[in-house]
């Protein structure tokens, strides 16, 4: 398929005439815009509950989450990697993300550096990925060079893949085991998948990301057991956290979460333990 024919590249009928309406009614507009996104993505649960499986398994037996992309794509999956230690208490190279271009591109453009296969494969390769890991290709046009060449090699060492776009019949299909596909409809902006495209790649990170650690055993009750506490901030989270699930006071959780080195997990454990 051209890129001129992708969903994502169409113009959007309904914005056409934004560069001349006033301020107030060009952000209307693309609220009544991003208001589509939420019902595209909740009609691809049953594909998000297939990855979501996919890799609680892969996780649990010791393998590897990789998320990679180019552009926005890429940064989106760099930002959902690096949540994960500060939030689940991750190992920092458990869920990973993987840039066309590099860590440089995560802060100025490198757009060049996703029209070759290679460099896909390569960063993987770099990686050590084996069968036990899981790759997720995140591209909103769904024929990115580089997320292809990424995932052909993922599939060459035998670990599942999964492709996140927001275009239908995308070329990487033959390369996942899972497709997920919200159609998000035509740009504000004609072809800014920056906009509607990255919003529902966003909230389907997040979704991911969070039914794992669930699944994990990261998150008892709706709380963070395992979140780390390396600021004021994080700290009195725990505090609040260990309260809640032992009802202790403020200065009993202080001291549980103190004794046990900031490990809320632990500090949970010890209150009530009664130690």
């Amino acid at each position: 398929m051209l890129l001129k024919d992708l969903t994502t590249e169409r113009r959007n009928p309904t914005t056409q005439n934004i560069s001349k309406l006033p301020t107030d009614e060009i952000l209307r507009l693309i609220n009544a815009e991003d208001h589509k996104v939420a019902p595209a993505v909740a009609e691809v649960i049953p594909q998000v509950k297939a990855a979501v499986g996919l890799i609680a398994a892969a996780l649990s037996a010791g393998g590897r989450l990789f998320y990679m992309g180019a552009g926005t794509s890429g940064r989106l999956g760099v930002i959902d990697a690096a949540e994960c230690p500060p939030t689940f208490g991750t190992e920092p190279n458990l869920v990973q993300g993987l840039i066309a271009g590099g860590p440089p591109a995560i802060f100025r453009a490198q757009e060049n550096a996703e029209d070759c296969e290679e460099l896909g494969a390569a960063a993987l390769e770099e990686k050590q990925l084996t069968a036990t890991d899981v790759v997720v290709g995140l591209t909103a046009s769904g024929r990115t060079p580089y997320v292809i060449g990424g995932l052909k090699y993922a599939r060459s060492v035998g670990c599942a893949t999964i492709g996140i776009t927001c275009n239908l019949d995308p070329e990487m299909t033959p390369q996942v085991n899972v497709l997920i596909a919200p159609q998000v409809g035509p740009e504000v902006l004609t072809g800014s998948t920056r906009m509607k495209s990255a919003t529902a790649q966003k909230m389907i990170l997040n979704m991911i990301s969070t039914a794992i650690m669930i699944r994990l055993g990261r998150v008892e009750s709706n709380l963070l057991v395992n979140m780390q506490t390396r600021c004021h901030k994080l700290r009195d989270r725990a505090i609040r956290v260990v309260m809640e699930l032992t009802g202790a006071s403020a200065d009993e959780s202080d001291a549980a979460l103190e004794a046990m080195g900031g490990n809320v997990r632990e500090a949970i454990e010890e209150v009530r333990s009664g130690a």
